[in-house]
């Protein structure tokens, strides 16, 4: 008996590890998608605004969820719509972006406060929070990477420029960081997964 519950420990063990590099792979290869096709991803965010913003929209009249839970909701999806006006081009410190995590801590206090005051299936719940809390945030994150991508119009250096100077592209790529979600898979990926290395014969 002790040793089928130690194996059963170790297959959990080896199941959640299964799970969290599944679930960076396809984190991994959404980000790519998304700072490859830009326009799609915009499209995709928006319909995925307009699909929760009908959604709580339905909640006034079909459930019996709080006004408080419903308007927090449609007043997030209206700041999401806000940021994406700029896409790809997302400014964390703008007050439509930290609006609209501030109201993603009150959606979830709120959902939190009232979920458990009130009996609802597991299922429920869940999907409470993954189509009306979860989706269009996540989408959002995934799509910070993006920002990379995105190429300036004008210098920002203002001091004497020489000629290599107004190289505008240039100068940018050359002094800019990367901080989206992509790059910090690829930093993971190049720091903790072995190097191949080509033989030449």
């Amino acid at each position: 008996m002790t040793l089928l519950y130690i194996v059963s420990l170790i297959a959990t063990l080896i199941q959640i590890f299964t799970v969290i590099i599944s679930v960076a792979a396809g984190l991994y290869y959404v980000a790519e998608l998304v700072e490859e096709y830009t326009v799609t991803a915009k499209k995709v965010i928006t319909i995925e605004v307009l699909f929760v913003t009908t959604v709580y929209a339905l909640f006034m009249f079909v459930d019996n969820l709080p006004w408080s839970m419903v308007i927090c909701g449609l007043v997030s999806q209206a700041f999401h719509a806000m940021i994406l006006t700029d896409f790809p081009y997302v400014k964390i410190m703008s007050i439509q972006f930290i609006s609209a995590v501030i109201m993603l801590f009150v959606n979830h206090y709120l959902a939190f406060s009232y979920f458990t005051q009130n009996y609802y299936n597991f299922s429920e719940v869940l999907g409470y929070f993954t189509i009306c809390l979860w989706i269009v945030p996540f989408a959002l994150f995934v799509s910070l990477n993006a920002n990379d991508n995105v190429l300036p119009t004008v210098n920002e250096r203002t001091s004497l420029l020489t000629d290599t100077d107004n190289d505008i592209v240039t100068n940018y790529f050359s002094r800019r960081k990367n901080m989206g979600l992509l790059s910090l898979f690829n930093y993971a990926k190049e720091s903790i997964l072995p190097h191949r290395i080509k033989k030449s014969f």
